[in-house]
C-alpha cells in the first residue's frame, strides 16, 4: 500500500483529500506546514502532496527535503505561473484547484508510478527503447513507432492526429523523450480546457496591469518550456489571435508578453495535436493555413482502436494487469465471453475507452473471472468492416420520432441530455448530472460535435 503525505494548512481540504486516497485504498498522513511535514520525515513516504501557499515556508521547500520521494503542488489556477516555478524547481506535477478527483487521482498514480521506476536499477539504453508506453504491434502501429523514431532527434515541428482516446499524448512524451531535448522541460498544454479569454495570458505571459486582474507579471508556458517541448493538444480550439503570436513564435522564435513593448527569444520545440481537419477549418477561416503549413511539418497518424484488431486484446490485457495492480486484485482474468465482447467492439472512446471498461471490470467483479456484465459496454450491433481503408462512418443522431427511450444508446442519451439541459445547467452541474467528470463532459462533447454554449455571464466578462 502506497503511503502519501498531505501537507495542507486548510483542514477542510486536507480531510476530504484524505478521505478520498483512502477510499482507493492509499495510506495517508497530514501535516499542516513544512515544519510539521519534515517532522514526520517526508522520505519514509512513497509521495508528498503539498499545497504551495503554506503558513512559514511554501510548500516548495519540501522539494529538496524530500528527494528522491517526488513532490506534487497544489495550486489554484490563479496561481498558475507559480506551478510553474515549482515544475522549474524540481516537482513532479502540480494540482489545480480546485481538483478534480478523477484527474487527481490519476496524477497521484502516475507520479506513484514514477517513484517506482526512478526507484527500479537502471536499464542500459537499448532497453529503454523497446520500454516504450505505448503497445501494438500491427502494421498501422509499427508505422508510428518508425514515424516517431526518426522524427524525434530531428528538431523539427510535428503535428499529431487521430481520433480522442488514441494516445496523442503518448506520442509526444515519446517524441520528447528520445529527442535531444529529452533533460529539458516537456511542457502539455490542453487548448480547450483553458478560457479563449485566458489563453494568450497562459501561453505567452503578461505584465502587471495588461488587463483587469493582473496584479503581477507572469511568465507564459512558451517561456517555460524554453530548450524543451511545448504540447499543445487540441490546438484546432487555438483562437485565431493565439494562432498569431504562435505563428511568430514559429517563425522568429519570439515571445511578446500581453502588455509588454519587449520581445524575447525562445528555444522550443513545438509539438501540436488535434482530432480536427485543419486544413477544413482553414478554408472557413476558423484557422490559420500559413499557421497549418508551419505546423505540419512532420505529420503522425494515430490509428483509431477500431482499426487495431489485432492489437486490442494486447492492450486489453496490458491494461487489466495495471488496473488489478491499482486495485490489489491480482490474479483477476476476462471470461472468453468478455474477451470476444472486446473484440468485436467498436471502442468509439479509443483506448482510453477500453481502460475505463477494464477499470469497471476490476471494481464488480466478483469471482476469478471478469464477465460482460462487469466491463458495461453495451455493444452495438454493427459488425466491424472488412477493410480499414477508411474510418467507419459515425452514425447520425437518431431522431425522437425515430427512437424510443429503450432504443437510445448512451451517445444518443448524453447528446439529448446535454443539449436539453445545457441552457440552464453550468458544465458542473451537467458533469454532476450525468455521474462524469468535466474532463470527461468535455472530450465527449468534442467527439460528439456539441458545442459548448457561451453563457450571457462568459460573454460580459470576457
Amino acid at each position: 500500500m502506497s503511503r502519501i503525505l498531505i501537507v495542507e494548512d486548510e483542514s477542510i481540504i486536507r480531510s476530504a483529500l484524505k478521505r478520498l486516497l483512502e477510499r482507493h485504498d492509499y495510506q495517508v498522513s497530514e501535516a499542516g506546514s513544512v515544519d510539521e511535514a519534515l517532522a514526520l520525515d517526508p522520505q519514509r513516504f512513497d509521495l508528498v502532496i503539498s499545497d504551495l501557499r503554506l503558513p512559514g515556508e511554501p510548500g516548495t521547500a519540501l522539494i529538496d527535503s524530500a528527494a528522491p520521494v517526488p513532490v506534487l503542488i497544489m495550486t489554484s489556477y490563479a496561481s498558475m505561473r507559480s506551478a510553474v516555478d515549482a515544475l522549474k524547481q524540481g516537482a513532479l506535477d502540480y494540482i489545480a484547484k480546485p481538483f478534480d478527483h478523477d484527474e487527481l487521482l490519476e496524477t497521484v498514480a502516475k507520479a506513484l508510478e514514477t517513484s517506482a521506476s526512478h526507484a527500479a536499477p537502471p536499464v542500459d539504453t537499448a532497453s529503454q527503447a523497446s520500454a516504450q508506453p505505448m503497445i501494438g504491434s500491427c502494421a498501422a502501429m509499427q508505422a508510428v513507432y518508425t514515424r516517431i523514431r526518426k522524427t524525434a532527434p530531428a528538431d523539427v515541428t510535428v503535428l499529431i492526429q487521430g481520433e480522442s482516446g488514441t494516445g496523442k499524448e503518448l506520442v509526444a512524451r515519446a517524441i520528447h523523450q528520445q529527442s535531444r531535448r529529452a533533460r529539458a522541460p516537456l511542457i502539455c498544454v490542453n487548448c480547450a480546457a483553458i478560457p479563449e479569454t485566458l489563453i494568450e495570458s497562459e501561453l505567452f505571459g503578461h505584465e502587471k496591469g495588461a488587463f483587469t486582474g493582473a496584479s503581477a507579471a507572469r511568465t507564459g508556458l512558451v517561456e517555460a518550456a524554453d530548450g524543451g517541448t511545448l504540447f499543445l493538444d487540441e490546438i484546432g480550439e487555438l483562437p485565431l489571435d493565439a494562432q498569431a503570436r504562435l505563428l511568430r513564435v514559429l517563425q522568429e522564435g519570439e515571445i511578446r508578453k500581453i502588455g509588454s513593448v519587449e520581445t524575447r527569444h525562445v528555444n522550443v520545440r513545438l509539438i501540436a495535436a488535434t482530432h480536427r481537419d485543419l486544413r477544413s477549418l482553414s478554408k472557413t477561416g476558423e484557422f490559420r493555413l500559413d499557421l497549418y503549413y508551419r505546423l505540419n511539418v512532420m505529420q503522425i497518424d494515430l490509428p483509431p482502436l477500431r482499426e487495431r484488431e489485432e492489437d486490442i486484446l494486447t492492450l486489453a490485457d496490458a491494461l487489466l494487469d495495471s488496473a488489478c495492480h491499482r486495485h490489489e486484485r491480482q490474479g483477476l482474468k476476462l471470461s472468453r465471453a468478455a474477451r470476444r465482447e472486446i473484440r468485436d467492439y467498436l471502442w468509439p472512446g479509443n483506448v482510453r475507452e477500453l481502460e475505463n471498461a477494464l477499470e469497471r471490470g476490476v471494481i464488480l467483479a466478483e469471482g476469478h473471472l471478469i464477465h460482460p456484465d462487469d466491463l458495461g459496454l453495451h455493444p452495438t450491433p454493427v459488425t466491424r468492416p472488412t477493410q480499414s481503408t477508411s474510418p467507419a462512418p459515425q452514425s447520425a443522431p437518431a431522431t425522437t420520432e425515430s427512437i424510443s427511450e429503450e432504443d437510445l444508446s448512451l451517445e444518443d442519451y448524453f447528446q439529448h441530455f446535454v443539449l436539453e439541459h445545457q441552457d440552464q445547467m453550468s458544465e458542473t452541474e451537467l458533469a454532476q448530472k450525468l455521474g462524469i467528470s468535466r474532463k470527461c463532459l468535455w472530450e465527449r462533447r468534442q467527439r460528439l460535435g456539441i458545442p459548448r454554449k457561451k453563457s450571457t455571464r462568459s460573454r460580459a466578462t470576457g
